[in-house]
């Protein structure tokens, strides 16, 4: 029997805040249609993601990708700076 092997999530977004310990926020935007009007929408969510060497500031580009639960909160963890 194959064991099927899945594809962990990549995301990439801008650093909002760097204030806790090994743990960035990541703010990450896509473009949405409204269903009824038509409109393009900016939708915005924040990710917590691990950073172990504390090396992500406010401003920076990163990338995350999806990992096993870590907190409460922090499912995610910095990849690319």
């Amino acid at each position: 029997m194959t064991k099927t092997t899945t594809q962990k999530k990549t995301i990439k977004g801008t650093v909002v805040s760097d204030k806790m310990d090994k743990t960035v926020v990541v703010a990450v935007t896509r473009f949405v249609k409204h269903p009824k009007y038509q409109k393009y929408l900016k939708i915005t969510k924040k990710y917590k993601a691990h950073d172990e060497a504390n090396a992500s500031k406010v401003g920076d580009a990163v990338e995350i990708v999806e990992t096993r639960p870590m907190s409460k909160d922090k499912h995610f963890s910095v990849v690319n700076k």
